[in-house]
């Protein structure tokens, strides 16, 4: 296979970041865009008048079978993932699908299931599992350089609940859920990722602020061999984007300040600003397109972590409708 043929599904904002990507990979190649909304489609237009001549479809089903793609993004609003990677996988293509993966653990089993049956592969668009911050920080956690992890901090605010205001993703129907599911399915799949730690049991303390979707929530998490994580994800800010992640362990600390690192390693009663380079960042689709071409063995976002996720997500959702009840995973 000289170039992986992609089919985009879903050409709005976040589709249009995904085009941009595979557009400065020289192995890949756009072949069809399907959207229903013409102006999402006129807008790709405008942006990358390479590909005006492309076909367009309005229906998936129609361009999964005439496209002549080898694989497919999906971009689309949540609810419509699990019914579009089900048809790609049937239809013969790879599927990079976005967070947060499908809706819920049993249908993340099941396509996860159908991918192993049809010999495709099948990958979560996290890209923190290849930006250079994050890949430092495991890297120091894996080196056994901070010990054993007891404490985990992670906080994400920004203004989410204005910000998507009257979108799809505010409609529980189309997002299968909030701040929590949407942006935050990022703080708990890195803090996962980097730790390599496995949840044990949830407990959570949600608000909607007067909406159909969580907006702020607070949930505990102990993982197997005893640490804590809590995280903070802030959809009520006003602010635009913070993310900080802080890991506590007997010989050592890491700190993450949005993109800025600081470490205390054993004997160091202070932290420090790393300096040094860091690993080389790539991207989702860049992975993704390695994927397909055999050059690495396995996606560094497999569909395992969308898994995970949601059960992880649905264990929270379920704890604070019980009233911050303690749920076992």
């Amino acid at each position: 296979m000289g170039k992986v043929r992609f089919l985009m599904i879903g050409v709005g904002g976040m589709g249009r970041e995904h085009i941009r990507r595979l557009l400065e990979v020289p192995e890949a190649e756009i072949v069809a865009l399907a959207d229903p909304s013409e102006g999402a489609v006129n807008q790709v237009k405008e942006r990358f008048p390479q590909l005006n001549d492309l076909p367009v479809y309005t229906d998936y089903r129609e361009a999964i079978a005439q496209a002549g793609a080898d694989a497919a993004i999906i971009v689309s609003p949540h609810s419509m993932h699990f019914e579009q990677g089900m048809a790609c996988l049937d239809g013969g293509l790879h599927v990079l699908m976005e967070k947060p993966f499908v809706d819920g653990s049993e249908s993340a089993e099941k396509i996860i299931a159908r991918a192993a049956e049809v010999n495709k592969h099948l990958a979560v668009a996290y890209q923190r599992h290849l930006m250079g911050q994050f890949i430092y920080i495991r890297n120091l956690i894996q080196s056994g350089e901070l010990g054993t992890i007891n404490y985990i901090n992670a906080y994400q605010a920004q203004a989410w609940l204005n910000g998507a205001r009257g979108t799809w993703r505010q409609n529980p129907a189309l997002s299968c859920g909030g701040q929590l599911n949407d942006s935050g399915s990022h703080l708990l799949d890195v803090v996962l990722w980097v730790s390599g730690l496995e949840p044990e049991t949830v407990t959570a303390t949600i608000d909607n602020r007067g909406t159909e979707v969580d907006i702020d929530s607070s949930v505990t998490v102990r993982f197997h061999g005893g640490a804590i994580a809590s995280f903070n994800v802030v959809g009520s800010a006003s602010i635009g984007w913070q993310e900080d992640l802080s890991i506590h362990g007997d010989k050592g600390s890491v700190l993450y300040r949005n993109g800025k690192i600081l470490v205390a390693k054993e004997g160091q009663r202070e932290l420090t600003e790393v300096n040094e380079e860091l690993p080389d960042s790539s991207d989702p689709n860049r992975d993704f397109v390695d994927l397909v071409l055999g050059k690495v063995s396995e996606a560094a976002a497999p569909s395992s972590c969308g898994l995970r996720i949601a059960r992880l997500t649905e264990g929270a959702w379920k704890s604070a409708a019980n009233g911050s009840q303690v749920i076992h995973l």
